[in-house]
């Protein structure tokens, strides 16, 4: 890190910047990327989201929903452990689609690009086995998209840009950058207030709900961006019996809301998306925000989300230009006045397109640096180099190295692992080896490795942001947990 000048430097480690970093790194290009959090972010990492180019249908943006569809392909092959299909519903409400409207722009969809997944066929809900629906939806489509893990696929990124050379800092803040001619210089905070200095010929502001703050306030770039800020919450329910397929819900202020399977007899609904202002960072969910998505739930299902149900509230705030065009989700700002450091800005963005938009970003470099092609399509993510459906082969032979794990906790490492799981258990010949179990399937074994090669530093990060444990351990087992992350910490800077 000292008195090195890298090619970039990218503030903020969510799914945009590690992906910049992740691109980047894969063309040659040294990389320096500092998060003030945890990787990933700190809420929106630990959401479940869906693919998401039905969203496109209102307005038929034909382009968009392309690129989706196109996206989804590559992530399922890149990461099949981290990007699994599912099956959605739209139950038919003729006060808000017909049905006529929503068979053809779901053949659209189903046509935008090539596809692996099932078409869109027409759901007759008295011919099939009872679901939470109220009694009165008696049609609907059921269509195929996938769900991906926030977090677990920006700490991927994160680990292939690490592997291909890039430095990547989590809980490390970038206090003022400053351009000193052709060279950015970056002072760092980390959390226990050691200070750094960092230089950089290209500064890449990835900072997400922040990325005008950045702009504004830290790098002090040449043209100001003034922003509207939109904050997303998703509330996961108590809700047993929901089954295993997702519904896409259409609101009646032209909003769509998601009902996905989570974990432990839960259900994520959301998001409910809502203009807003201030600080970023003290963005919160809103007893506003539940009161609208249970009552969304009560006109659809059966069962009422009660507000007594809350099981957990997560929040994201993105950021776009008050000049972008309607529709447009996301949005690249180059600031490159003659003779200094050029910055790029990065706004909004979204799952769908992470990796596409980081490709557009490395991409502008080309001006002022000599790189490689783009390459990410066609790569596949850490520990996912194995089929789509291959997913029992691994947990078969992760089940016979190690025979004393049960099939399910085998079939858990191997969905947030992927071929890297057989990595958590290295060493263990019997389930003493694998240490003190917190709680449920989580030993210390598991967390020596997430704090080890995933950046993982409290039990927040290991329980919702890499393990998905967050529901199955109780509020003791947390705080054993929480109490073994801190001797841990202590016994390491004392080794230091």
């Amino acid at each position: 890190m000292y008195g090195r000048v890298y090619d970039i430097a990218i503030i903020g480690g969510g799914l945009t910047g590690t992906a910049v970093a992740r691109d980047a790194a894969g063309r040659g290009l040294s990389v320096f990327l500092c998060e003030e959090g945890d990787l990933g972010g700190v809420s929106d990492a630990a959401v479940v989201s869906v693919y998401g180019a039905i969203e496109h249908l209102p307005a038929l943006r034909l382009g968009a929903m392309r690129e989706a569809v196109a996206e989804r392909e590559i992530l399922m092959r890149a990461a099949p452990h981290l990007a699994r299909p599912l099956t959605l519903v739209i139950p038919h409400h003729a006060r808000q689609w017909s049905l006529r409207a929503l068979r053809l722009g779901l053949f659209a969809l189903d046509h935008a690009a090539p596809s692996s997944l099932p078409p869109a066929e027409i759901a007759d809900f008295e011919t099939l086995p009872e679901g939470p629906l109220q009694a009165h939806f008696g049609l609907g489509m059921a269509y195929s998209d996938c769900v991906t893990d926030n977090g677990r696929l920006a700490v991927h990124n994160a680990i292939d840009a690490r592997a291909r050379g890039a430095e990547i800092y989590s809980r490390l803040r970038c206090t003022i950058a400053e351009r000193d001619g052709g060279e950015w210089n970056l002072s760092l905070e980390s959390a226990g207030g050691d200070r750094f200095i960092v230089s950089a010929s290209i500064l890449v502001n990835a900072g997400g709900g922040r990325a005008a703050d950045v702009l504004n306030h830290v790098a002090h770039g040449s043209r100001q961006v003034r922003v509207r800020l939109t904050r997303q919450a998703w509330i996961a329910f108590r809700q047993p019996g929901f089954g295993e397929i997702g519904y896409a819900l259409p609101s009646a202020d032209g909003q769509l809301v998601y009902a996905l399977p989570f974990e432990r007899d839960a259900v994520l609904i959301g998001p409910v998306a809502i203009p807003c202002q201030g600080d970023p960072a003290a963005a919160r969910v809103e007893q506003a925000d539940v009161a609208y998505l249970a009552d969304l739930a009560e006109q659809y299902f059966r069962t009422p989300f009660l507000l007594g149900d809350v099981l957990r509230t997560f929040v994201k705030v993105t950021a776009l230009p008050v000049d972008a065009l309607p529709g447009v989700g996301s949005a690249i700002v180059v600031d490159d006045p003659p003779l200094v450091a050029p910055l790029i800005s990065v706004f909004g963005g979204s799952v769908a397109v992470h990796r596409r938009l980081a490709e557009d970003v490395v991409d502008r470099m080309g001006r002022y640096r000599a790189m490689g092609p783009g390459w990410t399509r066609d790569a596949h993510l850490p520990g996912g180099s194995f089929p789509r459906g291959g997913e029992r082969d691994i947990e078969r032979a992760l089940g016979a190295a190690y025979p004393f794990i049960s099939e399910s906790h085998a079939a858990r490492l191997v969905r947030a692992y992927g071929t890297r799981a057989s990595g958590v258990l290295t060493g263990a010949r019997n389930a003493a080896h694998l240490g003190q179990r917190f709680g449920g399937d989580l030993t210390e074994a598991e967390v020596k490795y997430l704090c080890d090669e995933e950046w993982a530093q409290t039990a927040e990060d290991v329980l919702w942001r890499r393990s998905r444990l967050g529901l199955s351990l109780t509020t003791g087992e947390a705080a054993g947990l929480a109490g073994w992350l801190g001797r841990a910490a202590v016994e390491q800077r004392l080794a230091v």
